[in-house]
């Protein structure tokens, strides 16, 4: 039988350090460190010419390079590690249509997979921990990224509208945490609620293999294929009823387990 995401994957994770295994991990982490101490360097000089030829809000320009460094992550990885981009469910689609996309979340590289998406415009409403993290944090407070921990709903709903207003995106991890076993958690509501106050579509992500990369509480990591699938959008406002943001939640929340359950395609 096919393993896919939604089934256990703990395990592929205690089976033993391999050969492969060994080798991505004493490569990849040294060229990681590396990208991240370049990429915060260049930085200054690079954002001043990004806003003297484009003219973007400081934001955008900053979530354009967080998308650019996604993408030098895949390049990377790519000797240990096959991508594939599933859109065949939204083939035709207007990428340029704000929207609120949701994804699983299995490791914490699932959100430089985010490169593999072809939007960059783009701000993650994440919980508090990421933003102490002082090599990113500068990089998520310019770029408008939200803190779904520590700031009230008042303030998340207003920064996320402004985000939407202007034409961007948000991404949200609607199980809050890193999945242990690889199957969906709990939803929470914030990503439905905000879909429902804005009228945007939400767009759901499925991420398979970022569980056997590097899956939490476990340091080396693996090599793998990677898969994310973009789903159809749905449309709040075809959720009516006094109970609108819960609906919304349990029919994306199904769409991804049965998108998860039949695996790569």
């Amino acid at each position: 039988m096919r393993e896919t995401a939604s089934q256990p994957y703990k395990a592929k994770t205690v089976t033993g350090l391999s050969l492969g295994a060994l080798l991505m991990t004493m490569t990849a982490y040294p060229l990681m460190i590396g990208w991240t101490l370049l990429g915060i360097l260049l930085f200054p000089l690079l954002f001043a010419g990004w806003y003297y030829f484009t003219g973007w809000p400081t934001a955008k320009i900053v979530r354009h390079f967080i998308w650019l460094y996604g993408r030098g992550w895949l390049l990377l990885m790519r000797p240990f590690v096959r991508f594939r981009f599933d859109g065949k469910d939204v083939e035709g689609r207007n990428w340029q249509e704000p929207a609120i996309f949701v994804v699983n979340h299995c490791s914490f590289f699932d959100t430089y997979c985010m490169g593999l998406l072809p939007v960059f415009d783009i701000a993650f409403a994440v919980r508090s921990w990421p933003f102490k993290m002082w090599w990113y944090r500068r990089f998520m407070l310019l770029a408008r990224y939200l803190n779904v921990e520590d700031d009230s709903w008042e303030d998340i709903s207003a920064k996320g509208r402004k985000v939407l207003d202007a034409g961007g995106n948000l991404l949200f991890f609607p199980e809050g945490h890193r999945s242990r076993d690889g199957k969906l958690q709990r939803f929470y509501n914030g990503a439905f609620r905000m879909a429902v106050e804005s009228g945007r579509p939400v767009v759901p992500l499925c991420l398979t293999g970022t569980g056997e990369l590097l899956p939490p509480e476990r340091w080396w990591m693996q090599p793998t294929h990677i898969t994310m699938r973009v789903l159809a959008p749905v449309d709040p406002a075809g959720f009516e009823g006094d109970d609108t943001v819960r609906s919304l939640r349990i029919e994306v929340k199904k769409r991804m387990s049965e998108a998860l359950a039949e695996g790569d395609r």
